[in-house]
Order: structure tokens, then C-alpha cells, then sequence
């Protein structure tokens, strides 16, 4: 996601009243949209959506349906299940990347919210990265020094590394052990699942 845009996010709540106060709250910071139900969940997906904050029990379709739906289509969007069911030993297979148990304060979202985009712009980032650093040393291994002094394509390539390399020290430099703990955990599973949050009050 790119950081010079508002955060997609979209809230699956089949109690309209619920999923209308998550919006309120969190229109003022994001864009958002509303679904109340699991079938229009699935409808307003697209790939614009960053975050999906998913209830789990819903009657047509339920939240665990929803996320693997969401995961089969290879939507990149965030979710977290915001639910009142207590996280159990089932979470484990589940590919969500965060669990947040209900009831939840307006602060709660915004933190899940911040917390995921932030995971999000990391990995693209690190994408990047890594292509861009996968270049530089192609190119340091098969031209002359001469070569790559001359280049102005080369010069662009450095500068456009150190400014990735910049922005993922900037975008770390806000995450704590948690958050590296969870990304850690994704590199390692390579399935986007995550740890549950209890925000109980």
C-alpha cells in the first residue's frame, strides 16, 4: 500500500449497527466501506482493499469461510477478525494476521488498523528491496567500475536503493517486539497468519 493514500478498509459485520460504528470511527483516518453479510463481503472485494475487518459468526456465510475465500482469490488485503468468539486451537490453520475479541474501542481499530498497513507497506517495501539489490549486484558483477561510474541508469538504480532503504529503516523504526515478532512469524509461515490481539475491556 502506498503511503501517500488513504488506507481501503472494509468492514464485514452482519449486525448493521456494529459495522456502521466501526465505519464512523474510522472514516475520519480511512476510506471505508461497509458489508453486512459474508456473500457482500465477497461482492465488495476488490483489489483496492487494504485491510478487511471480518467477523466470524455471521449466518450466510461465516468470517472463516470469507478469509479463506479472500486467501483462494489472492487478494492481498489485510484481515483481522474481529469477533466476540474467544480465540480457540482452531485459530492455528487460519490465515488471518491479526484476532481482535470483542468488544473493541475505537482505539483498538485504529491501532489494528495502523498495525497492519504498517506490515503491509514493510513487505512492499522489502519487495523492492530485494529486487532492487538483486540488480545493483548483477550489474557490479558483470560491468567494469569504469562502466558503472559512467551510467546514469546505474546512478538512478543506487539512488532509488538508498531511498527504499531509507524508508524501510523509517517504517521499522515504529515497530516494537510484537510487530517484528508477527512479521518474523509470517516470513516463516509464509501464510499471513497471525497471533490473537485481546482487546477485552
Amino acid at each position: 500500500m502506498s503511503q501517500s493514500r488513504r488506507a481501503n478498509v472494509l468492514v464485514v459485520d452482519d449486525e448493521s449497527d456494529v459495522a456502521d460504528t466501526y465505519a464512523r470511527q474510522l472514516r475520519e483516518r480511512y476510506t471505508v466501506e461497509t458489508a453486512y453479510s459474508g456473500e457482500e463481503a465477497l461482492e465488495r472485494l476488490n483489489p483496492s482493499v487494504d485491510v478487511v475487518l471480518l467477523d466470524r459468526r455471521m449466518p450466510d456465510r461465516t468470517g472463516d469461510e470469507v478469509l479463506s475465500a479472500i486467501r483462494d482469490d489472492r487478494y492481498d488485503a489485510r484481515v483481522a477478525m474481529v469477533t466476540a468468539v474467544e480465540p480457540d486451537f482452531d485459530i492455528i490453520e487460519m490465515p488471518f494476521d491479526d484476532y481482535v475479541v470483542k468488544p473493541v474501542t475505537e482505539a483498538d481499530l485504529v491501532e489494528t488498523v495502523e498495525r497492519l498497513t504498517r506490515y503491509a507497506d514493510y513487505e512492499e517495501r522489502l519487495r523492492e528491496c530485494y529486487s532492487l539489490t538483486a540488480k545493483y549486484a548483477a550489474l557490479q558483477s558483470s560491468k567494469p567500475d569504469a562502466a558503472l561510474e559512467e551510467s546514469e541508469e546505474f546512478a538512478d538504480l543506487e539512488a532509488e536503493l538508498t531511498a527504499v532503504r531509507s524508508e524501510l529503516d523509517e517504517i521499522s523504526a515504529s515497530f516494537d517486539a510484537t510487530d517484528f515478532e508477527a512479521l518474523f512469524r509470517e516470513f516463516e509461515t509464509d501464510d499471513g497468519s497471525g497471533g490473537a490481539t485481546d482487546h477485552t475491556t
